[in-house]
C-alpha cells in the first residue's frame, strides 16, 4: 500500500513537527498510533508495542528513517504537538468524508475524561465538545474547553472548524446563547436549541405562548404534532412533540438569527410499573414539521450512544491515565478517528470485534486505514 492511498498523508503533511532532529517523521509517528489505537492500543506503551509487533507491514509505507519510535517518544511528540493544528487537520480529514457521503444533521456536545485530572499541576479533568454527524456516524471535530470557562466559549470555535451548509445543528441547552444561533445561521446551517431557564426571558415566553395554544385548542396557531410509542427492554416511552410557527410574543425573539419555531416535548417513561414524566422546550430556525423536529431531537442523542459511549466502553477512556494537556487531547482525537473508520467499514461486527480483527489480520487493518481514500 502506497502512502498516498491514505488521506493520512494528505490532512495530516502540513503538520509542524514538534520535535527537534534526531527524531522519526511526524507523519509516521500519526500513522502507527492511528493504526494501534483502531487495533486496541490504550496508552503510549501498547501504540509502540504495536510497532514493534507489525514492524514489516508498516514498512511497506512508512519511511521509518530511526526504527519504530518507544512509547517516550510517542508520548513526547503528541504532548508537544499543537491540539489547535491537529484537531484542524482531522476536521479537514472527517470534512472530506462528510462531503462524499452528505452530512444533513450534526450533534454538538460535551464530555469529561475522568481520569486526566492532574492535581499536582492544577489541572482538572479535560473537558472536550465533540461533532458528530447523527446518520453518516462521522467524528466531524472536537474543541477543549478552557479550564476556566465552559461549553459556550468552547462551542464557537468548534463551529469554525465545520461546513454546517444544509445541515442541521443540535446542542443541548447549553449551546442556546443567541451568538451560537447566530453563528450557525451565517455558516448556512439550520439550528434546534434546547432551552431551559439561563436564556433571559425565553423559557418564560415559549411556556406561556403554549399555555395560550392549550386554552385556545389552536385556534389560530399554526402547530403541528408529532407522536412516537415505543416499548423494549422492560420499559414503555410515550413522547409528544409539537411546534408552533409563532415567536411575535417572544421577547427579543428577533434575537436569535433566523428563529421560526418553538416547540414542547412532553415525554412518558414506564419502568416496572412506574411512570415518570419530563417537558422539554425547544427553538429551531427552519419552518419544518413537527416530525423534522422530533426526529432531531431523538437522533440528537446518538452522539451518546454512538460516540460518547463508545469512547468510554470500547476505548476505555475515562480510564485513561494521560494526563498531559495536549497528549490527552491529542489522544482523544486519536481514538475518534479510529472509531470513525472503524464505524465506515461494512463488516457486520461491533466496534470491539472490528479492533480485535483488526489487531489479529493486517489486511483487514489496512482496509479500515485506506477505505476513506476510497469514499
Amino acid at each position: 500500500m502506497a502512502t498516498s492511498q491514505l488521506a493520512i498523508q494528505t490532512h495530516f503533511r502540513n503538520l509542524k513537527d514538534p520535535c527537534r532532529a534526531p527524531r522519526p517523521h511526524l507523519l509516521d509517528v500519526i500513522v502507527i498510533a492511528i493504526c494501534a489505537v483502531i487495533s486496541g492500543a490504550h496508552d503510549w506503551q501498547q501504540i509502540a508495542t504495536f510497532g514493534r509487533q507489525r514492524r514489516d507491514w508498516l514498512q511497506r509505507f512508512l519511511k521509518l528513517p530511526n526504527g519504530i519510535p518507544c512509547h517516550d517518544t510517542f508520548e513526547r511528540v503528541f504532548e508537544r504537538l499543537n491540539p489547535r493544528a491537529f484537531a484542524a487537520a482531522f476536521s479537514q480529514w472527517m470534512q472530506a468524508l462528510a462531503d462524499a457521503v452528505g452530512v444533513e444533521h450534526i450533534a454538538i456536545d460535551g464530555k469529561t475524561l475522568r481520569r486526566s485530572a492532574a492535581p499536582t499541576r492544577g489541572l482538572g479533568p479535560l473537558h472536550l465538545v465533540s461533532a458528530w454527524a447523527t446518520r453518516n456516524h462521522l467524528a466531524l471535530g472536537q474543541v477543549a474547553v478552557d479550564s476556566k470557562s465552559n461549553e459556550i466559549t468552547a462551542i464557537p470555535r468548534l463551529l469554525d472548524l465545520l461546513d454546517l451548509h444544509g445541515a442541521l445543528v443540535t446542542i443541548d441547552a447549553m449551546g442556546c446563547p443567541k451568538a451560537i444561533a447566530q453563528k450557525i445561521i451565517a455558516q448556512g446551517g439550520d439550528y434546534v436549541l434546547t432551552v431551559k431557564d439561563n436564556q433571559e426571558h425565553l423559557l418564560d415566553d415559549i411556556q406561556q405562548a403554549f399555555v395560550q395554544a392549550f386554552d385556545q385548542d389552536f385556534a389560530g396557531w399554526e402547530h403541528a404534532t408529532y407522536e412516537t410509542r415505543e416499548r423494549g427492554h422492560g420499559r414503555k416511552e410515550y413522547r409528544c412533540y409539537t411546534v408552533l410557527h409563532h415567536t411575535e410574543g417572544s421577547r427579543n425573539a428577533q434575537a436569535w438569527a433566523g428563529l421560526t419555531t418553538i416547540g414542547l416535548c412532553y415525554s412518558e417513561r414506564t419502568i416496572g410499573g412506574k411512570t415518570s414524566e419530563e417537558v422539554r422546550y425547544f427553538i429551531g430556525s427552519k419552518q419544518a414539521r413537527a416530525t423534522y423536529y422530533g426526529k432531531a431531537l431523538r437522533n440528537h442523542g446518538g452522539i451518546e450512544n454512538g460516540l460518547h459511549w463508545q469512547r468510554d466502553v470500547t476505548f476505555r477512556e475515562d480510564s485513561s491515565r494521560v494526563q498531559t494537556r495536549h497528549g490527552a487531547e491529542d489522544f482523544a482525537l486519536l481514538r475518534k478517528l479510529a472509531l470513525t473508520l472503524l464505524k465506515q467499514h461494512p463488516a457486520k461486527e461491533s466496534i470491539a470485534c472490528k479492533r480485535l480483527h483488526a489487531a489479529w489480520d493486517v489486511d483487514f487493518l489496512e482496509q479500515v486505514v485506506q477505505q476513506s481514500a476510497n469514499l
